[in-house]
């Protein structure tokens, strides 16, 4: 692919930076009338092919700290620059008297408004690349199938685990085991008693590492461990690999007795502080990742979800909202703790939840969205969505997911903007100044944040306010405004970068609508950033009424933007920049993020979690799902997500990010159970039946989480997959034509949806 096309079928650009305004009105009266918050969605380390990488250190303003930019002022023959940020006047070091308006260094370009540094961590220790730390946790309370398919996706992680990696390795049931793999004559185990909770310093202690640690040392190459006993439990996967295959070979079943009626007895809680302290304990300040795979509830110890009596049901979201879940609160107060630890430590959770029973994802989230871990949701270890997205997670190439450690992120703004905070996977540092705002959204009070685990689709929501009440007199000194961001983190292959990316938008006069705000206005963007304010807002607000919110602002926005004569709807009209803003919030009231009575706590959670990290692209996929239209007739087609689309000689692919439906019409199903795609004269027939098959693996193979293929027909019981996510435009209650589907719902339709609202946005009161 070219550069420019390139540059056409990627929205995010070089800078993987999209805003929901790209013009800013200059005071905080007028920012909250636009309705849509001033927010802009990052993705800190994406992949592009234009990123130039500089092997020096950055220049830094000695006032603000901010990098040197392209909108930096120079003056070449006193060898000054000025900072777009506070206006300091800086020298340039001696190695840059060479420079001149002909030759210019690459972060003055115009075009490198991102630009990658390649760091020594610090002067003593070289920039030799670090060895990331994987210390995989197996759940042995599960039956002997569901056991054998985890341990052959452990064996498989480890093969494609690079050489110098180090593993290690725990099980758990009733109580944890500790696997001592520097001894391989002579297997020895550690046992950790589940009902128990433990700390840091309890862990080391059983585990003989206590005494001679070397407290928060970082470890250099070349320095081996600070406490060398612990190359007991991590090995390089050169040499681990083959002791951990072994052990898995003999590792059974749990055999603590399950007294009939009951639950299995299962410590996760205890087994995920065991394993977060042997990595504090063994490499502080390193890429360590606790790679987690469970199969049920925790029943055992700190962190339980549920009692042990099978007649006790696993928590709804009705519980939760009548606090009727007894151990929530004391399991998320639980995990808040290990989130902290480990954050301290920076290293990160990978959950691997697969079980038709909840495993305590809601509890979990919070030390997997602090330490930026990832998380995949499966019915079974045996099922594809697992199988796939866990060797995803280990392959290298094209294929890689590009996991960085042990990042930071810090924002610097022009004077009048504050930062409120950020949502998605990252941890406030709490570091005060001048642009905190007073107001806090997800991680505030913090410019700058912790990213322990990241990859290159991490994507962040940062959101901002106007400090000025009213017009300030700095806007006819400089009608731009900047942000920079600064990230730096220890890359896949263990070097040190740190990435800086500089832009600029207009401020403009907001005393009126202008047209330069409205061109501005993204509306994926803003779509998407409803949608995770929405997730957050129903979390953290007692009683929060998400669709009421949601229509109270969209009745706002279309009455402040749209064209129209007072109290009269058949005026309205949208520009064509908003115009499919009402389309995206008509879906989102009806999606999982915001109707949550169809799902559980754990699957409510894990959605959310993927709305909160993915890119705009992808979480407006999970808003509002693409249809794909294939007949005989023509080539494949976009087709509305409408019950109107459903015709029996055409087959439909729904592609809603989590799940992936090829649905084949009633005639079309017909004559693929007669067998007329095998007979020679019907090969467009065949072709035909594999084309949204081809087009489904094209997007299974770049998705992460692997979604779930559904492959169903016309009336059959799966059709309910499609169904779910079409707009009821002919329901049981209206009439429809002959032979048309209909959906058994009592939801409006887009188009009753859109009278109300134009209805509401005229009303002159």
């Amino acid at each position: 692919m070219s550069t420019t096309e390139y540059a056409n079928t990627d929205p995010e650009g070089l800078d993987g930076v999209r805003m929901t305004w790209n013009a800013w009105p200059h005071s905080k009266v007028e920012a909250s009338k636009c309705v849509i918050p001033l927010a802009a969605s990052i993705s800190p380390i994406r992949s592009h092919p234009l990123i130039l990488t500089n092997p020096y250190p950055p220049l830094r303003c000695k006032t603000c700290s901010a990098v040197l930019n392209p909108y930096s002022r120079v003056d070449y023959s006193a060898l000054i620059w000025i900072c777009p940020f506070c206006f300091q006047r800086n020298h340039f070091p001696h190695h840059f008297s060479g420079i001149s308006e002909t030759n210019v260094p690459a972060e003055l370009y115009p075009t490198y408004t991102t630009i990658e540094y390649s760091i020594p961590k610090s002067d003593h220790v070289q920039n030799t690349p670090v060895a990331p730390v994987y210390v995989f946790v197996i759940d042995t309370c599960v039956i002997d199938e569901e056991l054998a398919f985890a341990k052959s996706a452990v064996q498989q992680a480890l093969e494609l685990l690079p050489e110098n990696a180090l593993v290690g390795f725990v099980s758990f049931g009733t109580q944890v085991q500790v696997h001592e793999l520097g001894f391989s004559d002579m297997a020895r185990v550690y046992v950790f008693r589940g009902s128990k909770e433990m700390s840091k310093d309890e862990v080391l202690s059983q585990l003989g590492l206590g005494g001679g640690f070397g407290g928060g040392r970082r470890v250099g190459p070349g320095q081996g461990f600070p406490n060398p006993r612990v190359s007991r439990f991590l090995l390089p996967a050169s040499e681990g690999a083959y002791v951990i295959h072994s052990l898995l070979e003999e590792l059974g079943t749990d055999q603590w007795p399950v007294v009939p009626g009951n639950r299995s007895l299962r410590c996760t809680g205890v087994a995920l502080s065991v394993a977060a302290g042997l990595l504090g304990a063994c490499l502080p300040g390193t890429g360590g990742r606790i790679v987690a795979l469970v199969g049920g509830p925790c029943t055992e110890g700190p962190g339980s979800i549920v009692s042990k009596d099978l007649s006790d049901p696993v928590r709804s979201h009705k519980d939760l909202d009548k606090d009727a879940a007894p151990y929530f609160r004391k399991a998320v107060q639980y995990y808040e703790g290990l989130a902290k630890q480990m954050v301290d430590q920076g290293h990160v959770l990978d959950l691997f939840a697969s079980a038709l029973d909840q495993v305590g994802v809601a509890e979990m989230k919070v030390v997997i969205e602090r330490t930026g871990g990832l998380v995949v949701l499966a019915e079974s270890f045996g099922h594809s969505v697992f199988k796939d997205s866990f060797k995803r997670v280990f392959e290298n190439g094209d294929e890689s997911l590009g996991l960085a450690h042990n990042g930071m992120l810090e924002i610097i703004c022009s004077k009048d903007i504050k930062i409120q905070g950020i949502i998605g996977p990252c941890t406030s540092l709490d570091k005060k100044g001048p642009a905190v705002a007073s107001t806090t959204i997800g991680q505030g009070n913090t410019t700058a944040w912790k990213l322990c685990g990241l990859d290159k689709n991490t994507c962040l929501t940062a959101f901002f306010d106007i400090s000025s009440s009213d017009k300030d007199s700095s806007a006819n000194v400089n009608p731009q405004l900047y942000i920079q961001i600064l990230t730096s983190y220890q890359s896949a292959d263990g070097q040190y970068k740190l990435r800086v990316t500089t832009i600029t938008r207009r401020w403009v006069e907001s005393a009126t609508v202008s047209e330069e705000l409205i061109q501005g206005f993204d509306q994926e963007t803003a779509a998407v950033v409803m949608a995770r304010l929405t997730s957050y807002k129903m979390e953290i607000e007692e009683a929060f009424d998400a669709t009421r919110w949601l229509d109270r602002n969209l009745i706002r926005l279309c009455s402040k933007f749209g064209d129209y004569r007072k109290d009269d709807p058949s005026s309205f009209s949208l520009n064509p920049n908003f115009s499919l803003f009402p389309q995206f919030m008509f879906n989102l009231r009806r999606s999982q993020f915001v109707q949550v009575f169809n799902n559980s706590p754990d699957e409510t959670a894990y959605f959310r979690m993927m709305l909160n990290r993915e890119s705009i692209t992808n979480a407006t996929v999970m808003i509002q799902p693409s249809l794909m239209s294939y007949s005989f007739n023509s080539l494949p087609t976009p087709a509305l997500l409408d019950v109107a689309s459903i015709s029996p000689d055409k087959i439909l692919l729904l592609d809603s990010y989590f799940s992936i439906v090829i649905f084949h019409g009633m005639t079309i199903a017909q004559w693929r159970n007669l067998g007329y795609q095998n007979q020679p004269e019907h090969q467009a027939f065949a072709q035909l039946l594999q084309a949204p098959h081809n087009d489904a693996e094209m997007i299974i193979h770049d998705r992460f989480p692997v979604p779930r293929l559904v492959v169903c027909d016309q009336h059959g019981s799966q059709a309910r997959f499609l169904l779910a996510k079409l707009n009821p435009s002919a329901t049981y209650n209206n009439e429809v034509s002959a032979g048309m589907d209909v959906i058994f719902t009592d939801d409006v339709n887009l188009q009753v949806f859109f009278e109300h609202l134009q209805k509401l946005a005229v009303q002159s009161s």
